[in-house]
């Protein structure tokens, strides 16, 4: 059974403009009981449904799942993970030998607000980032062995927000060490303790671009995490990769991962990106700028400019004339205009000739619903400073 949100008159425009937030300031009334995690349906004033979704006692208090208000929430479940699979399949990514790390479920960009489901071989790492998603995790068990069938393995890394979670909950199955492959690199993966669902797997593509501009050069992997794109230069016949990351587990994966993919030793520095930048000679001809989110939030949207700022600004002062530097955002409230403005101040400041040779993104695993920009959430830009 549904709850019931009654949407003001004047607010259903969002609605039919298919957006899938439903903010607190919209809502004329909420059936009385009604908890957050609750499945509700949104009618308007004159009773008739809308659509469906999770209500949250927050600003955006309705999350929309379906726009079809006669649908229940386990048959839009049903539906769109199979749509994603279909489209993943389309991608070429599910049981690609060359590459077995790919996103699932993204969330809006999948009609799904509140779940991310990727693939790690023939593990699925699911993350609820909303109460009402978190109580539907048998159903999305249910679906996902039915894709990938009886043998894979389900592990829950849901968000600290919801109380109900668990540290290292397999749903199915338990830990399973595989061969790891994106575009054909080897890579150590620990879901259970690394960032995000333990590999930034929205950076396949542009870790692939990157190496257009290495061959013969000095390449510093700032904010580097486990050597992604260090192991994508090295691979293009970078003369020189240094990579900086303030967490001394991730060095240590880093490592472990230029020994998977060259037997050899790498130079893994643990510090703080910026400190380290301060001081950094001016040998280094690529810098890779893929900062953690500085801005969850929108109360923290001014810091983060500044810190995007500041690290931008030490980048290009300390890199070769010429030298291309890859920056990038991955904060949802920071939109595309509003980082590039960012990196204009800096260039500003810096007094350096700058163009933009490419823009990036994330890729097609990570869908950009068309009424949610939101969702574009991944930002690069790749300079030229001369």
């Amino acid at each position: 059974m549904y709850k019931k949100v009654t949407i003001k008159p004047q607010r259903e425009a969002s609605l039919q403009r298919f957006h899938p937030w439903i903010f607190s300031g919209s809502i004329h009334s909420v059936e009385k009981g009604t908890k957050n995690g609750d499945a509700v349906i949104l009618i308007n004033v004159k009773g008739e449904k809308l659509a469906v979704g999770h209500y949250f006692e927050g600003s955006i208090a309705v999350r929309i799942l379906s726009f079809d208000g006669d649908q229940s929430i386990e048959n839009i479940l049903n539906d769109k993970l199979k749509k994603a699979y279909s489209y993943r399949q389309q991608l070429g990514l599910v049981d690609n030998p060359n590459t077995n790390l790919y996103r699932l479920i993204h969330a809006e960009g999948d009609g799904l607000p509140g779940l991310i489901i990727d693939i790690y071989g023939h593990t699925a790492v699911i993350q609820c980032h909303t109460v009402g998603m978190y109580q539907h995790l048998s159903s999305i068990e249910e679906v996902l062995v039915g894709l990938y069938g009886s043998a894979i393995h389900i592990f829950d890394k849901s968000s600290d927000l919801i109380s109900e979670a668990k540290e290292k909950n397999y749903i199915r199955g338990s830990y399973q060490r595989e061969n790891w492959v994106e575009n054909g690199y080897q890579f150590d993966i620990d879901w259970e303790k690394g960032q995000k669902t333990g590999f930034f797997i929205d950076q396949r593509n542009n870790r692939k671009a990157l190496q257009a501009y290495c061959r013969g050069k000095k390449v510093m992997n700032l904010f580097s995490y486990s050597g992604g794109f260090s192991i994508y230069a090295q691979s293009a016949g970078a003369a020189k990769v240094v990579s900086v990351d303030a967490s001394a587990n991730a060095n240590e994966i880093c490592k472990r991962n230029f020994q998977l993919n060259f037997n050899t030793e790498h130079e893994a520095i643990t510090a703080d990106a910026l400190d380290y930048m301060k001081d950094m000679s001016r040998e280094f001809d690529v810098i890779i700028l893929d900062p953690p989110a500085f801005a969850k939030h929108l109360s923290a949207k001014h810091k983060a400019i500044q810190a995007y700022k500041r690290i931008n600004l030490q980048a290009m002062r300390h890199i070769q004339k010429g030298g291309i530097l890859f920056t990038f955002s991955c904060s949802q409230v920071i939109d595309a205009l509003t980082f590039r403005d960012t990196v204009v101040a800096a260039g500003i400041e810096s007094g350096r000739t700058i163009r933009i040779v490419q823009q990036l993104s994330q890729p097609e695993d990570h869908p950009i619903n068309l009424f949610h920009p939101e969702s574009n959430y991944l930002k690069g830009l790749v300079l030229c400073v001369e």
